[in-house]
């Protein structure tokens, strides 16, 4: 077995090969079709110097950030309670709860995406914005309900029968007991929900918000830099999820991992 600093040597050097075999296949890419590089004006996309205002990249990247904040929260409740109405609801609202998760699971984002717009956002008087963040939060949560409801099965029924026992209601019971169990055996799937909305987030651009997408989409149709706005937000969305994967790890290591 490898020593944890030789894992972390193995780590940078497939990173280094990663790096350095997909700036192969770029530029070679690139000069098969002729493309002239310019990286001059994606700094100023970024931040503007001159005048000490963000770009439209940064811009965008606010809006992201803030699509993803409301959906995580949104995902949260959406998946706590289908789980709770799966597991202990009664048979009306665990089908309720069973065709929901059906039809998300079964059906692709962008379509889910362009009917909250176009149908709900329309009768609701719903903006881009929200549109997005409900699209999102509906998608991810009927995967985080899955999540929570295997958690909550993982625990010994003998926990329930004791605090039954001890005179502890069903939300006492979950609350101090199941809950603080679960948590630390969901924080590697949900690491993995929360880097899979992330890159979700982007399909927002398709309905006209102007997050990191939708303004490198634009920008590329004014500059026709095609090569170097993608790979920046690909870089900024891989920071992104990169970021996310560390935070996750530390929370798994302070909570005894699996």
């Amino acid at each position: 077995m490898l020593k944890p600093s030789g894992n972390k040597i193995a780590a940078w050097t497939g990173w280094g090969a990663t790096i350095l075999f997909f700036s192969y296949v770029v530029a070679a890419g690139a000069l098969a079709t002729g493309y002239n590089w310019d990286w001059s004006e994606v700094p100023g996309f970024i931040f503007d110097f001159g005048r000490m205002v963000p770009g439209p990249l940064l811009k965008g990247l606010g809006v992201t950030f803030q699509i993803i904040g409301w959906s995580l929260l949104l995902t949260f409740i959406l998946g706590l309670a289908t789980a709770l109405a799966r597991l202990a609801g009664g048979p009306v609202l665990s089908a309720v709860a069973r065709v929901y998760l059906e039809v998300v699971r079964n059906t692709p984002l962008l379509v889910q995406l362009s009917v909250v717009y176009f149908i709900f956002g329309a009768v609701w008087g719903l903006s881009g914005f929200w549109s997005a963040v409900l699209a999102l939060s509906l998608f991810e949560g009927a995967y985080l309900s899955e999540i929570f409801r295997s958690g909550i099965l993982a625990v010994d029924e003998g926990q329930w029968q004791a605090c039954w026992c001890l005179g502890l209601s069903n939300g006492d019971t979950f609350r101090r007991v199941i809950f603080p169990q679960t948590a630390p055996m969901l924080l590697p799937p949900m690491c993995s929900l929360v880097i899979s909305l992330v890159k979700d987030s982007a399909l927002a651009s398709t309905i006209a918000v102007y997050e990191l997408t939708k303004e490198a989409r634009t920008l590329v149709s004014e500059t026709f830099l095609a090569f170097e706005l993608w790979l920046t937000i690909a870089a900024v969305y891989l920071i992104i999820n990169l970021l996310m994967s560390q935070l996750g790890a530390v929370l798994e290591r302070r909570n005894g991992g699996w």
